[in-house]
């Protein structure tokens, strides 16, 4: 039998009983698809093969620690989720999961991502696990959020350990390429989030968060968009130029980042009223963006 209970906090919505699908929710299965993913390709682009268990083990427990990082930040953020219509729906602003139970989750996960990445596949990787996840919860979800318009490039730096985390796995040890893999996601991070921030600036402004578009305005926004992209772009270069990859990945890479850039500067040379009209273009191409650059990594690699 299923017990709905009600809540009155102006807050949060009329709730009904947890589901599985609700806990799901709290992991952002967007977010960790993406560390999935680019923790699979660091696993596969390490010197050393790791057995397919392992392999399948070490992307398990990265995606769990990922998630829970995740249940943690929604349990935080719950009072502003609840301003904004891009997160009015998540399962604590809607009532459908308590916030000691979201916390709890994601506490809870974790420790058993962390615990069972370093018994099964080596201590470094669980360390840097251990880290990516304070990093996300403590310095960007509670320090840096709401304090600062550079949020998101600070911050940034959570969503661009998967790789690091994957290729440690394999060989116990950080070289530079997975330093460039790192690289390549953190100069790729400000571009996306602000293409989103300035069309939901709006939102942002509502619940406080000082992203850049409601700090310093559009204008300003859309530059540092274009200067992150240009960087971004000779940043993604440095895999071949220091000789971890061949003429494929190459040619592959200049292409996206040319686009990447066109995209940039033509939102960039828009009039503000109409920054919103291009601002999801980019948004929409970044995502796809850092899945084909990662691809052709990865494809380049059985090419060399």
């Amino acid at each position: 039998m299923q017990v709905k209970s009600i809540k009155h906090n102006s807050n949060e919505m009329l709730t009904s009983v947890s589901s599985i699908e609700d806990f799901i929710t709290l992991l952002k299965p967007r977010v960790m698809s993406l560390a999935v993913f680019t923790s699979i390709c660091g696993v596969i682009l390490a010197p050393i093969a790791l057995h397919p268990f392992f392999f399948f083990l070490s992307v398990l427990c990265i995606s769990i620690g990922a998630g829970a990082s995740g249940a943690i930040n929604m349990w935080y953020d719950r009072d502003i989720d609840s301003l904004m219509d891009r997160t009015k729906w998540r399962p604590i602003p809607r009532g459908k999961v308590q916030p000691l139970d979201a916390l709890g989750f994601g506490v809870i996960l974790s420790i058993i991502s962390i615990i069972l990445l370093g018994l099964a596949v080596n201590y470094q990787a669980a360390m840097l696990l251990a880290f990516s996840i304070f990093f996300y919860i403590f310095i960007y979800t509670v320090w840096l959020k709401r304090r600062t318009s550079q949020n998101i490039v600070i911050g940034g730096a959570a969503g661009a350990f998967p790789p690091v985390i994957g290729w440690v796995c394999s060989t116990a040890d950080i070289s530079l390429f997975p330093v460039l893999l790192f690289c390549i996601i953190f100069f790729w991070t400000p571009p996306h989030f602000w293409a989103l921030a300035l069309y939901k600036d709006v939102e942002y402004s509502k619940a406080n968060v000082p992203m850049l578009p409601v700090v310093k305005g559009k204008k300003a926004t859309k530059a540092q968009i274009f200067i992150y992209s240009v960087l971004l772009s000779i940043i993604a270069i440095f895999p071949y130029t220091f000789n971890f990859s061949g003429l494929f990945y190459l040619i592959t890479s200049l292409i996206l980042n040319a686009y990447f850039c066109y995209l940039s500067f033509k939102l960039f040379k828009s009039p503000d009223d109409q920054a919103t009209a291009h601002a999801p273009r980019l948004f929409k191409y970044s995502i796809l963006y850092l899945y084909l650059i990662f691809t052709f990594l990865v494809i380049d690699s059985f090419l060399i």
